[in-house]
């Protein structure tokens, strides 16, 4: 019988499913030397937040098949080392969604009727009801930051609460807005019209302190905030200083940039225009009850040799399987990002064409891997390969798959993927060469040669003499060093596209100077 370790405290009900078909050993408060000589008699091992599986225990659970961790998050595991070894990853996606929700709407109505201070004022023996005239949220403009599962949620009830909707998210489209009844907005006007906004977007470097001391200015003076989502969306430093000075009226956190709260942190000496709460988001018994069962689940499923439904790594591949379609998934994935960010965050469309000997291979893991790049740059690593499907499909993006063997320009096949977006229609191709290295072939059907690089930039532009030079130069001034570039273009004089490699992210403001410069017609960066 299959050996299952629980290495965290999790719901009964997880260890009742994983019983029906393994032995469950639970054993908590655990070291990594403790881990690493346990871990070999294990199939799978069931963890929560405190747990940390590094490569160590990874590289000693020699029967281990499954890591399982009840909650939404596994940067508490070495998920790369876990998928060099063919072990898959799961988590629970989808666990804790209504409670962050509930949460957050519970924040927002709290913080409308000043409810945390009106009850300790009552408890302390007081009954004073003029300091606490409310504001009512029925027909009050609810932005939403974020459409996701949870963002998705809260617009459902807020709309039945009343509220008009408008929401700010590039990677949704305006189809799945409206079926939620939400009106997409760029960011700007949803601070402008905003009575209360609430987030839900991951932290990332576009998303961190993305309400800044600029975008507080920009809020209605009576307007609230609410952050259940991530710690550092809100310079806190910027907040505190706007409801002290009355610039808008209130605002209520779940999460902070450091947690525990520091006792020093400004936050803490506001009044009744502040709620703050310790990271409750998930802190329901429902959603503790919910990650285990899910999570139970997948590991008694993965064990009975079933597909887990929540893998943050490639599941149901075995390592040799892995390693052969490895170099083809990493060339659908790198093009799938480069398309998506030539295309614009809101894609309605992308159309996959797998061309030579590639038409001839499973497709389903391609297009899987050319979703998962698509949406890399609004999801960060929330993104897999079986729930980039889900994602895409929640986003209004339709997939288009087509096969021909007979465009035989490469010796292992090609990839062609075109994106209808916010920026425009795009399309690429790339292929692998003989020694497996990925090549970008064609831009917009510009022929091309070039391996992606970290940090690049295609323009369009006329075919004409001096322009690569000026761009060179321009580049030179701001201290961005070209690594190396590539001119693709199908007649003499006529329009073309540059591709450059850099050594250098390029500097705030270089964009708008490059789309100055005689002879370009679009300038785009990219980051791979």
């Amino acid at each position: 019988m299959p050996k299952v370790l629980v290495s965290d405290p999790i719901d009964q009900a997880g260890i009742d499913i994983l019983s029906q078909v393994a032995q469950v050993d639970v054993k908590t408060n655990l070291s990594e030397k403790e881990l690493v000589r346990l871990i070999p008699e294990y199939d799978a091992l069931m963890i929560r937040s405190g747990t940390r599986v590094t490569k160590e225990i990874i590289e000693a659970g020699t029967q281990l098949k499954i890591i399982g961790r009840a909650g939404v998050g596994v940067d508490n595991i070495d998920v790369p080392a876990a998928t060099r070894k063919g072990i898959v990853v799961v988590n629970s996606p989808e666990g804790n969604t209504i409670a962050a929700a509930e949460h957050a709407l519970a924040m927002m109505l709290a913080l409308s009727r000043y409810i945390p201070d009106a009850n300790q004022s009552v408890k302390s023996g007081k009954w004073d009801r003029k300091s606490y005239i409310g504001a009512e949220v029925y027909k009050k403009t609810l932005g939403i930051v974020g459409l996701g599962k949870i963002g998705s949620h809260v617009a459902v009830v807020a709309k039945a609460l009343g509220m008009r909707l408008i929401a700010y998210d590039p990677f949704i489209s305006t189809e799945r807005a409206e079926q939620l009844g939400c009106r997409l907005v760029d960011m700007d006007l949803l601070l402008r019209e905003a009575d209360y906004i609430t987030l839900h977007v991951p932290k990332t470097p576009e998303t961190t302190n993305l309400i800044n001391a600029e975008a507080l200015a920009k809020m209605k003076p009576t307007a609230r905030i609410i952050n259940c989502a991530r710690g550092g969306i809100i310079d806190e430093a910027a907040l505190a200083v706007a409801l002290k000075e009355g610039k808008i009226a209130g605002a209520a956190l779940d999460v902070y940039e450091n947690e525990p709260l520091e006792d020093t942190s400004p936050l803490r000496s506001l009044g009744k225009e502040i709620i703050l709460t310790p990271h409750l988001g998930a802190s329901t018994a429902e959603a503790q009850i919910n990650v285990a069962i899910d999570v139970a689940e997948q590991i008694r499923d993965v064990l009975l040799g079933l597909p887990a439904r929540s893998a943050v790594n490639i599941p149901g591949l075995y390592p040799d399987i892995l390693e052969k379609l490895k170099p083809y998934l990493q060339l659908a994935e790198t093009l799938g990002n480069l398309v998506g960010q030539l295309a614009g965050g809101r894609v309605e469309l992308l159309n996959v064409r797998l061309q030579g000997e590639l038409a001839n291979i499973e497709s389903k893991p391609i297009v899987v891997a050319a979703l998962k790049g698509l949406l890399s740059q609004a999801l960060r690593e929330r993104v897999n390969y079986v729930n980039a499907s889900i994602e895409a499909k929640e986003r209004g993006i339709r997939v288009i798959e087509t096969r021909d063997a007979s465009i035989r320009d490469y010796s292992s096949g090609s990839l062609h993927l075109e994106a209808k977006g916010s920026l425009g229609d795009h399309a690429v191709t790339g292929a692998l060469l003989g020694d497996g290295e990925i090549r970008i072939t064609s831009i917009d059907e510009f022929p091309i040669n070039v391996p992606p690089s970290h940090h690049m930039l295609f323009t369009r532009h006329r075919d004409m003499p001096g322009i690569i030079g000026k761009i060179g130069s321009l580049l030179g001034s701001f201290n961005v060093n070209i690594a190396s570039m590539q001119v693709g273009r199908k007649i003499v004089r006529g329009d073309a596209v540059m591709v450059l490699s850099l050594d250098d992210p390029l500097p705030d403001g270089i964009l708008n100077e490059i789309t100055k410069v005689a002879g370009i017609r679009e300038a785009y960066t990219v980051t791979l």
